[in-house]
């Protein structure tokens, strides 16, 4: 007996690549239920390549009574009003907007980091999917945290835009194809022109200065990872379409290498170390595109601190920032919890 399981947001990015993950990784489904808005209800959908058309239901009308797990990829309006009715109906919610990852009720989980947090469920019936440059990042520094004790991060980030969905991929790919013709590059869904250019600017600004994006990463890694944690972030847009990457600067307690960070971070669970010290020995977004591994490349030790270290990062920030993370979580929630299929 498997699971029935509803994707709500199932047009957008990360609504299709939840569907798709879910049938590639053959997630025990005994129905699944593509969920979105009015605009899209009555149109079809296909459940990854299984060649099979989910008919969109309107999340207005949908009912989660006896639906198992609904992975929500809405934005936070339609999850703050749908999923605490999701999760009132007995569906447990895995939810990938913003709205719920500090609440101190609901667990903020990333299963290779923090997996037993998630039996925190229970209160809310409610599990939250972190901002997806934070996932990547936990993923690489958990290993090392455990290894030498983490003291303080310094990251800057170079994310793409599809981590704006379809508008900003689309306003890249419009602004490019205009500057060699000749058109307008107004930007209209960035504050300024993305095409062969770079925003250190992402997500509304804050009084001391920061922005949303930056405070982000700097909260959900205390709550994932550990509250001690010192952590400043850069968040930059960058023409790129998926994946983000990061330049990590970290600071330790205890003495750690970097040949002993390499052979840790090859181990790691979610982690594909590829750092030769040569031409193309690292990876670069386009290559990490359709992929779970969280890369990290140029690891180095940092001459500028006690017990430093600097290492490059690379994820597809649809699927481990977003999608699969949420799946990964729902395969967790049914082995330890659930316990169907």
């Amino acid at each position: 007996m498997g699971y029935r399981v509803a994707v709500v947001g199932a047009t957008g990015n990360v609504g299709r690549e939840m569907l798709n993950i879910l049938a590639e990784r053959e997630f025990p489904c005994d129905e699944i239920a593509a969920v979105a808005s009015s605009r899209s209800t009555g149109s079809e959908i296909e459940f990854g390549e299984t060649g099979k058309m989910l008919k969109v239901k309107n999340i207005e009308h949908f009912d989660f009574t006896g639906w198992d797990i609904a992975l929500f990829a809405a934005g936070s309006e339609p999850t703050k009003i749908h999923a605490p009715r999701a999760a009132a109906a007995g569906c447990v919610v895995i939810d990938n907007s913003s709205l719920y990852r500090m609440d101190p009720d609901v667990p903020l989980v990333v299963p290779e980091v923090n997996p037993d947090a998630v039996a925190g469920y229970t209160a809310r019936n409610i599990i939250a999917n972190p901002n997806c440059s934070t996932a990547q990042m936990v993923v690489a520094l958990k290993p090392l945290h455990d290894a030498a004790t983490i003291k303080r991060v310094v990251v800057s980030t170079y994310q793409s835009t599809s981590g704006a969905g379809k508008a900003g991929m689309d306003e890249l790919f419009t602004q490019s194809r205009g500057i060699f013709v000749g058109d307008s590059v107004e930007p209209q869904k960035f504050t300024k022109q993305i095409a062969f250019n770079v925003i250190p600017h992402i997500d509304s600004f804050l009084d001391d200065g920061f922005t949303k994006e930056e405070w982000k990463m700097v909260v959900e890694t205390k709550k994932i990872l550990d509250p001690k944690i010192k952590v400043v972030a850069t968040c930059v847009r960058v023409p790129v379409f998926v994946g983000h990457s990061e330049a990590i600067n970290i600071e330790f307690e205890n003495e750690l290498s970097a040949e002993a960070a390499q052979d840790i971070l090859r181990e790691a669970p979610g982690v594909m170390l590829v750092d030769k010290r040569e031409d193309g020995g690292y990876v670069t977004p386009v290559e990490c595109v359709g992929d779970g591994a969280t890369y990290v490349s140029r690891v180095r030790d940092d001459p500028t601190v006690d017990n430093g270290l600097v290492l490059w990062c690379v994820s597809d920030n649809l699927r481990k920032g977003a999608a699969l993370n949420a799946v990964q979580i729902a395969e967790l929630l049914g082995r330890r919890h659930l316990k169907k299929g």
